[in-house]
């Protein structure tokens, strides 16, 4: 590590302590040619997930993109910011676990829709509109039955 005083790239660790948000190691160094000073922050290097988009294009993860996507669906809906901040937080954990560095929007979508459906089912419907663009009434109908049946399914089983 370089020094910001004296630019000496020798230098000795004082002191190790793992951050607040336990993310980074804070490590107080001094400089073994000037004797100053300073601290530096460690962090894992991690490979940024790419998203392969329905037009073929690419582009990295964006977690706040998906959240706002999540948002908009529930706009004026009885949904807790830290319900859909799980969400995100279930699928961005669900695609870093998987060994592809590349993942389709399309299964960013599904696993979106599949926790909208589990936290608030209008809000399921909008995402799914937009989602699956869908072309007339009768593909939007074919959704809510779908909706409805699983709805009944779950009932009969309790």
């Amino acid at each position: 590590m370089r020094c910001p005083y004296c630019g000496e790239v020798e230098s000795k660790v004082i002191d190790s302590r793992p951050t607040d948000d336990g993310e980074r190691i804070r490590r107080r160094r001094e400089c073994l040619s000037c004797k100053k000073r300073f601290t530096t922050y460690e962090v894992v290097e991690t490979v940024p997930l790419m998203v392969v988009k329905k037009d073929g294009s690419r582009e990295a993860f964006d977690r706040q993109k998906l959240l706002n996507g999540l948002m908009r669906a529930c706009e004026k809906r009885p949904v807790s910011f830290d319900a859909l901040e799980q969400a995100v937080d279930e699928i961005e954990q669900t695609l870093s676990n998987t060994m592809n560095r590349e993942v389709t929007s399309l299964e960013i979508g599904e696993q979106a829709m599949q926790q909208l459906k589990n936290i608030d089912e209008v809000a399921y419907v909008r995402f799914a509109s937009v989602y699956r663009q869908f072309s007339d009434i009768n593909t939007f109908m074919d959704e809510l039955k779908e909706l409805l049946d699983s709805n009944q399914k779950k009932r009969k089983n309790k």
